[in-house]
Order: structure tokens, then C-alpha cells, then sequence
């Protein structure tokens, strides 16, 4: 294994795009997943150049390390939670609709299925250990012997929580991710209707099974907890259209959210007895070719690292 500084560096780098995408898919936060990957990235410097020279296989150690990191994040997670204000949602990675390839490790990540926002919401649901040990083992294939050593159990305990964790994620069975082209005719169709106000358009777009899930810490306006079922969902667009200015929403621009097809609402004035409208950043999951969820987060501590192409842009 390389030793010196430079060389070290550059092969760390060759897996930062990997790390990077091991712990978002454990943490869903950008900030927790930044910092395990510098921090892997300190452990890894900070050994003995006769300690690094004895690891055989520098991905998975790094792997095997995020992983450890991301544990203790998770569990400190589950407290802050408790005190959350409504519903918590993955931190959302956004990057421009057209699609086109960057240097940023983000832009790489966001094509794996796994972190569509319905998959990684049902990862919320699950155990820090279960977590890990089916992320680690089922997404990257990591032995349960590491992932044993890293969640401090045995390797048949780590079998355990996996197991448990592959058996919620099919019992939930979120929806697989549609085609970029099925995605824009929906959502085309979905927000033409909920801006004309056409109830029965709104209705046909929607799944029977449709629920909305707003993330806001009590920090900006989206419904506190979750909206299930058509009728409920058709009611609350048409408040939405009552609350805000005519037109509040005719700045909103399509941009890929964890790869799929989703909106940036900037913030838009009120007054005259309309509300304020808060920035959102929302995507949409699709079954049977309609709308099964709807993602909304408002929460601006998670919507820190919108990229400047996005923020700025304008409509012609």
C-alpha cells in the first residue's frame, strides 16, 4: 500500500466517491456523510506507515470505517430525533434536471436506486444495527464478520439485524424508480392540474394509496404530519392555492432530487392576506404510472447545499 503523503491521498481519493455514498445511504444526512468520510480519511493518515502496510484491502477498511462512524452517528440521531418537529425526511440531494455529469462525488451517488428518497425513507424506520448490517452487507457486500466487529456483536447477530432489516424493506416494498421520461410526464400532468385548480386531473394523478410527507422541524410550512389518500391530498392542494399568491408557485423549475425528477420552489413573498412561501425542494415517487408519494422539505438546515446552478437560475 502506498505510503507516502501524495500517493496516500490520491488513493483515498479513488474511493471517496464510494464512501461518500456508504454513508448517506447509513446517515441520509450530507453533513454526518462529510464527516465520516474526512474522518476515515484522518484514521487512515494517522496510522503507522508499517499499520497502513498491513491492510490488504484499503476500500473495504475504509468501508468497515465509515460504517463504525456512521453507527454512532445514527444512535445520537435516533435521540435528536424525539425532539424533531413533525415528520424527518433524508437530507436531499439535489442536482440540475438536465443531468449532466460533475466532479462533485454527489453527482455519482445519485444515480444508485438505493438512495432514491422512497427507499431511503424506509431506512429510517429501521434499527441503527439493522441499518448497517443491511446496507453494509446488501449494498456493498461487506462480510459479516467486519460488519460484526463494527457493531460490537457476533457474525450471527449481524446475520440477525440484517436479515430483519432485508425483511422491513420488502414489507414496506417502496416503489422502484420510473424512468426519467414516465417521471416528467407525470409530474407535468400532476402540477398543471394542481395549478389550475382542476380537481379531477388532481385525482387521476394521484395512487389511491398517495401520502404526502412534509419535513419542516417546525422551521417552515408543509403539513406537520403525514397526508394519506387521494381525497386528503386534493383538499390540501386546494388550500395551498388559497394560502399563497396567485402565481407564488410559477417560479418553480424541475431538478433531479436523490435522481429522480422532482421541483425547487424558491421563496416567494406574500401580503394582501396571503402567506409567505417558504423554499421547497420536492420529489415524487410514481406506481402504476401515478403518484404514490410526495416529498416535501422545507426545513432550510437541509437545504444548505442546493447547488448555485439551481438557486440562480432563471426562467426565461
Amino acid at each position: 500500500m502506498a505510503s507516502t503523503d501524495e500517493a496516500l491521498a490520491g488513493l483515498f481519493a479513488e474511493h471517496r466517491t464510494h464512501l461518500v455514498g456508504v454513508a448517506y445511504r447509513l446517515t441520509g444526512s450530507l453533513a454526518d456523510s462529510e464527516d465520516a468520510v474526512q474522518e476515515a480519511w484522518l484514521r487512515l493518515a494517522g496510522l503507522p506507515a508499517a499499520d497502513r502496510e498491513r491492510i490488504r484491502d484499503v476500500r473495504a477498511w475504509l468501508t468497515t470505517v465509515v460504517g463504525r462512524i456512521c453507527l454512532d452517528r445514527l444512535r445520537s440521531a435516533a435521540v435528536r430525533r424525539e425532539r424533531y418537529v413533525g415528520e424527518w425526511l433524508p437530507e436531499p440531494i439535489v442536482t440540475p434536471a438536465d443531468g449532466a455529469p460533475g466532479e462533485d462525488p454527489l453527482d455519482a451517488v445519485v444515480r444508485d436506486d438505493g438512495v432514491r428518497m422512497a427507499a431511503m425513507v424506509v431506512l429510517e424506520r429501521l434499527t441503527p444495527e439493522q441499518r448497517v448490517a443491511f446496507v453494509l452487507h446488501d449494498a456493498f457486500a461487506v462480510p459479516f464478520g467486519e460488519i460484526a466487529a463494527t457493531l460490537g456483536c457476533s457474525a450471527a447477530a449481524a446475520r440477525q439485524h440484517a436479515s430483519r432489516g432485508r425483511r422491513a424493506v420488502a414489507d414496506a416494498d417502496p416503489p422502484p424508480r420510473a424512468d426519467l421520461a414516465a417521471q416528467r410526464e407525470v409530474l407535468e400532468r400532476f402540477a398543471a392540474a394542481v395549478l389550475s385548480g382542476d380537481v379531477r386531473a388532481v385525482a387521476e394523478a394521484l395512487h389511491p394509496d398517495v401520502v404526502l410527507i412534509g419535513d419542516s422541524d417546525g422551521k417552515g410550512r408543509t403539513a406537520r404530519r403525514v397526508i394519506a389518500g387521494a381525497d386528503k391530498l386534493v383538499r390540501f392542494f386546494q388550500g395551498l392555492l388559497r394560502t399563497y399568491r396567485p402565481g407564488a408557485f410559477a417560479t418553480a423549475r424541475p431538478v433531479l432530487v436523490n435522481g429522480d425528477l422532482g421541483l425547487y420552489v424558491p421563496a416567494a413573498p406574500g401580503g394582501d392576506g396571503y402567506r409567505d412561501l417558504d423554499t421547497h425542494v420536492q420529489t415524487l415517487a410514481l406506481r402504476d404510472g401515478r403518484v404514490v408519494a410526495v416529498y416535501d422539505v422545507v426545513n432550510p438546515d437541509k437545504l444548505t447545499r442546493l447547488p448555485a446552478s439551481v438557486v440562480s437560475e432563471k426562467r426565461g
